[in-house]
């Protein structure tokens, strides 16, 4: 058995250059030891697991949804603002909430202390193809995976399927 404490583990920090997006997090997968790069389902973990805090005026990240990977949120503490195809929803303390690949979602820190959950993936991101892609409907953009943990942010026009193929 691998055991670790919260306390034990180092917040990442990460932060949008304008400042409107922000979080701290604890990855406990990768501290009990996850190997994101590896195929091997007994090194990479079949679902990932975080600690998430986001500060008070701050959303998580922009609007997206990802192609392969399931999200399953439960909020610590703080309030919260999950925007979906049908709006915002306020949540709190002990709600849980799940999101399915190709649906578009968004958290927000909607009180006045930081916005604490934890949050469980089922495929998480990683590079090759294992990889998750993300598109964002309020921009047209897409975060594709590359060869490693690294991805890459593109903006494309619609094109037809076999251009540039024959």
């Amino acid at each position: 058995m691998r055991k670790v404490n919260l306390k034990d583990i180092p917040e990442q920090e990460r932060k949008s250059p304008k400042g409107k997006f922000g979080r701290a997090s604890k990855n406990i997968s990768i501290a009990l030891g996850r190997e994101p790069e590896s195929l091997d389902l007994s090194k990479r973990h079949p679902f990932d697991l975080a600690l998430v805090r986001i500060p008070k005026g701050k959303s998580l990240c922009p609007y997206h949804a990802h192609a392969a990977e399931s999200e399953l949120y439960l909020v610590v503490s703080g309030r919260g603002s999950v925007r979906d195809k049908n709006g915002r929803t306020e949540v709190g303390p002990g709600d849980a909430f799940f999101f399915q690949p190709g649906e578009a979602h968004q958290l927000s820190n909607a009180g006045d202390e930081d916005f604490v959950y934890y949050v469980i993936a089922d495929n998480p991101r990683s590079g090759g193809a294992t990889g998750d892609s993300c598109f964002y409907p309020d921009s047209g953009k897409w975060a594709v995976a590359k060869e490693g943990s690294e991805e890459v942010i593109v903006k494309a026009i619609e094109t037809d399927y076999y251009e540039g193929e024959e």
